[in-house]
């Protein structure tokens, strides 16, 4: 039985180790996990993004957050360029381990276009609406 299946029956308070869970961790073939990035204080869902195992424990290291960049094939440390950088709060796995759930504290927008967070596209029956989601000139985000 494996670690994550073992805390299934756990009961609030009981735990294993850090070391045994991250080793059991069930990576992509890309050596890869999703990881969910929620705002701490308000529960806001900000964005998804990749994590490798080097990614994972530079977060744990630093507080941090660190993904890996699908794209560019490198770790992205979020906010190295625009300054809006995430310090991690709590990190939870789900019930299997294959989904990281990271409790951040977001500084300014977390998405690209400038926007707050990534989910601003809303289904509306058969339309998909760009929600209120306040929009920042991405250009002002990069401004050193």
């Amino acid at each position: 039985m494996g670690i994550f299946e073992q805390t299934e029956s756990f009961a609030p308070g009981d735990s294993v180790s850090l070391a045994a869970a991250l080793e059991a961790l069930p990576w992509n073939p890309d050596g890869l996990l999703p990881a969910i990035a929620q705002q701490f204080d308000s529960g806001e869902v900000l964005m998804l993004a990749w994590m490798n195992g080097d990614a994972l424990a530079e977060t744990l290291h630093t507080g941090r957050v660190c993904y890996w960049s699908r794209s560019r094939q490198a770790l992205w440390r979020k906010g190295e360029s625009s300054g809006q950088v995430q310090m991690l709060k709590e990190m939870r796995f789900d019930c299997d381990g294959d989904t990281i759930l990271l409790k951040v504290d977001q500084t300014g927008p977390a998405c690209h276009t400038g926007r707050r967070a990534c989910f601003y596209n809303l289904v509306q029956g058969d339309r998909l609406v760009v929600d209120k989601a306040p929009l920042i000139d991405p250009k002002e985000l990069y401004r050193k």
